[in-house]
C-alpha cells in the first residue's frame, strides 16, 4: 500500500464509504490552512497525477483521509517552498520509496538560477514558458491567442506566475466546451476588478514600514481573495441554479 508522507493511507487507496469525503468537504478541511485553495486548483492537482481520489459511479470525487493529508503537503511545498508541480511529484515519489530528501531553501527561481529572498517576505512562485505550455497541454500558438486576450501575461523576465498553470489549464478546459477565448474577457475583467477591490482595502497596510503588518497585509488579501473566490461561485451557482459537486 502506497504511503503518504506523513504516513496516512496513499492517494487512489480504497476507504470505507463513512471515511469518504465530497470536493465541498475537502475544500473546507483545507481553507483553514490554505484559504486561497478553490475546487478548480484541486482539480488541476488531480489532472497532473499528484492526486487520485475515488470516483462513485455518476462520476462524483471521492477523497481519502490520506488524499486529503496528501493535498496539504503538496499545497504546503507550493507555499513554502515554490516549486513547480514536477519537482513536487519528484519529491512525494522518493519519499514513498523511503528515500531522505532535503527541501531546499525558499528561493525566487528564474530561468534555473537562484536569488536570496528579500528579507521582508517570500517571493511568488514562478514557472517558465517551456513549464506552462507541458503543464496545460498546449501549443505556442494557443498561448500567444490568450497572452493577445490578455487572460494570462509573463512577467519582466518573461517566467509566468505558478497560478498561470492553473489559468490555463482551465482555458483549455472551457475550449473543448466552445468557449473561446475571447469569450472570457469578460472574466478577466471581472476579476481584475475584484483584486482591485481586494488591493484598496490592504494597500494602507502594503505601505506599511513594519515587515510584521506589510506580512498581515498579506494574509487579509488571501482571506479576502478567498472570500470573493466564493462570493463569486455562489453568484454563478445562483444565476445557474445549480450547485457544483
Amino acid at each position: 500500500m502506497r504511503q503518504t508522507p506523513s504516513g496516512g493511507a496513499g492517494h487512489g487507496t480504497a476507504a470505507t464509504d463513512s471515511g469518504l469525503m465530497s470536493i465541498g468537504t475537502v475544500l473546507n478541511v483545507l481553507r483553514d490552512e490554505f484559504p486561497e485553495v478553490t475546487v478548480s486548483k484541486i482539480r488541476f492537482l488531480e489532472s497532473e497525477g499528484l492526486i487520485e481520489p475515488q470516483r462513485t459511479p455518476s462520476g462524483y470525487r471521492k477523497f481519502s483521509k490520506g488524499d486529503v493529508e496528501r493535498l496539504g503537503h503538496v499545497l504546503r511545498m507550493q507555499r513554502d517552498h515554490y516549486l513547480p508541480l514536477k519537482v513536487i511529484r519528484e519529491h512525494l515519489d522518493a519519499m514513498e520509496r523511503g528515500e531522505a530528501v532535503q527541501l531546499p531553501a525558499l528561493s525566487r527561481q528564474r530561468d534555473g538560477e537562484t536569488a536570496p529572498e528579500p528579507s521582508d517576505g517570500p517571493a511568488a512562485a514562478r514557472i517558465g514558458r517551456a513549464e506552462l505550455l507541458a503543464a496545460a497541454g498546449i501549443g505556442e500558438q494557443e498561448l500567444e491567442e490568450w497572452e493577445s486576450y490578455g487572460l494570462i501575461a509573463p512577467l519582466p523576465d518573461g517566467a509566468y506566475e505558478a497560478e498561470a498553470a492553473t489559468v490555463a489549464s482551465l482555458i483549455a478546459e472551457l475550449g473543448r466546451f466552445g468557449i473561446e477565448p475571447r469569450h472570457l474577457r469578460v472574466m478577466k475583467a471581472a476579476a481584475d476588478r475584484e483584486a482591485g477591490l481586494v488591493d484598496q482595502v490592504v494597500a494602507p497596510l502594503k505601505r506599511h514600514r513594519n515587515p510584521q503588518t506589510r506580512a498581515h497585509a498579506e494574509a487579509r488579501a488571501k482571506e479576502l481573495a478567498g472570500l470573493t473566490v466564493k462570493l463569486h461561485t455562489a453568484l454563478v451557482q445562483m444565476a445557474l441554479g445549480v450547485r457544483l459537486p
